[in-house]
């Protein structure tokens, strides 16, 4: 990491892994060292979700393969089957929900962007979280962490810039995106087993 001040102007450039944006923010001296935590704490929580997304897409595919060999080889749909679809369905909506929030994450490239960018998806790491507690814990716990990190991180940048939160709006957008998600794995749970209907 490279720290170039000039003119009371913090330009801190992101070397980390994934994290390639470059992240600049004209601010009062005082905040310096405060603008500079950021930046790892944005690195780590990357790492979190990206390790996140990892466990759930080979449990995801371990759970197609299964319901796909027990779809093929059964004609009577069975409570424990439905069950094992719908928690497919879980998963496959919780991957698909964090990987658009991770790209998010990597299309900030200023910090003043932080607090408005991710207000407005927080509100679905803890829906996600709240829906793998019971099946998938360990992932449930990290999404947790995840969710304090990047919320310390949102009133850290919010503090330093001066910005202004608009829960409701935040929320919509949140509610928004996450309806699309759902509709989406929806039409493929649908196409992958076509002669069920239990949604």
């Amino acid at each position: 990491m490279n720290n170039l001040v000039h003119d009371s102007q913090i330009q801190i450039l992101d070397t980390y892994g994934d994290m390639k944006g470059q992240y600049s923010l004209s601010i009062e001296s005082e905040n310096i060292s405060q603008t500079r935590t950021i930046i790892p704490r944005l690195y780590y929580s990357n790492n979190l979700l990206a390790e996140t997304i990892g466990v759930l897409e080979n449990k995801k595919s371990r759970l197609e393969k299964s319901n796909k060999l027990s779809y093929a080889e059964s004609e009577i749909l069975e409570s424990a089957f439905t069950r094992e679809i719908m928690f497919e369905r879980t998963v496959y909506f919780c991957i698909e929900t964090l990987k658009q929030i991770q790209k998010r994450i990597n299309s900030v490239s200023r910090i003043d962007e932080i607090p408005k960018t991710f207000s407005s998806f927080m509100p679905g790491i803890r829906i996600i979280s709240a829906q793998l507690v019971d099946i998938l814990p360990e992932s449930s716990h990290r999404l947790s962490e995840l969710s304090v990190h990047l919320g310390s991180i949102v009133l850290d940048s919010a503090t330093i810039t001066k910005a202004q939160f608009d829960f409701n709006q935040s929320n919509k957008e949140s509610s928004l995106l996450l309806d699309g998600i759902k509709l989406m794995v929806d039409s493929k749970i649908r196409k992958q087993y076509p002669h069920l209907d239990f949604f």
